[in-house]
């Protein structure tokens, strides 16, 4: 009977260990340059300062350049979502930061 429960154990564990948070959808339709929202629609530059929400989010900086791949179509009175990338100061961060933000932070260039 201890070995079956010690063989279970590992189960039990990922089972009580896998959870996660529900985040409410932000829309249900997107614009983007191309059918995988792979190339930028635009170029931006945040008028304000910005701190995420939550982990979909990016911070942004006053001045900061964001490459906009797509626009989250405004749904049921929620605010308008954009999708895009900030790269850090140094230049080494070729991936970026990719996230939603507000489209009134910015303005399009």
């Amino acid at each position: 009977m201890a070995r079956l429960l010690i063989l279970s154990l590992p189960g039990i564990l990922a089972i009580c260990a896998v959870h996660g948070i529900f985040m409410d959808r932000l829309a249900s339709r997107k614009l983007c340059a191309d059918d995988e929202c792979v190339y930028t629609i635009s170029l931006s530059r945040a008028q304000e300062d910005y701190n995420a929400p939550d982990c979909r989010f990016i911070n942004v900086k006053k001045g900061q350049q964001i490459y906009v791949y797509s626009k989250l179509v405004q749904e049921n009175g929620a605010g308008e979502f954009w999708v895009g990338s900030v790269y850090g100061d140094d230049r080494e961060d070729e991936m970026g930061t990719l996230g939603y933000f507000p489209s009134s932070l910015v303005e399009e260039q």
